[in-house]
């Protein structure tokens, strides 16, 4: 499906920054995170000119829409991703902040069951898996 249909069928009007958004999201290395700075460069690379704030709407909209997943890991800015709609977690390198997709833990959502709600109907668990990536860890 194309990209200003995607943005359509959430609701959302296909604008040249939301478009250029989820494009570039969509065309990054598989599992690849990227911060909204970084967003800015590679949207204004793909359409010139455009506002740091225009991408940030576009990200909350794209958010908000379901179509843009915030990973946001404790001390780190906030990275986007594209892939959604499936049960997959994040590892963190302590080092360098690299993120990558690692599986769900058990199965379906939320894969995992807390001992107690409080009164919550759990949909959905987020895990962060923290260690040192393969070019941070010491040989």
């Amino acid at each position: 499906m194309q990209t200003t249909e995607r943005l359509r069928d959430a609701g959302l009007r296909a604008t040249a920054p939301r478009a250029a958004v989820l494009d570039v999201l969509d065309g990054t290395e598989p599992h690849e995170h990227l911060s909204a700075a970084a967003l800015v460069e590679l949207v204004r690379a793909r359409i010139g000119a455009v506002s740091v704030q225009a991408v940030y709407d576009s990200l909350d909209a794209l958010e908000h829409a379901g179509l843009v997943r915030r990973i946001q890991p404790a001390g780190l800015p906030a990275h986007f991703e594209s892939r959604v709609g499936d049960n997959h977690h994040h590892v963190v390198c302590r080092s360098c902040g690299k993120t990558s997709d690692i599986p769900c833990v058990h199965g379906e959502a939320p894969c995992l069951t807390p001992s107690e709600t409080a009164g919550f109907r759990i949909d959905q668990a987020e895990i962060t898996f923290w260690g040192l990536c393969a070019e941070c860890a010491p040989a």
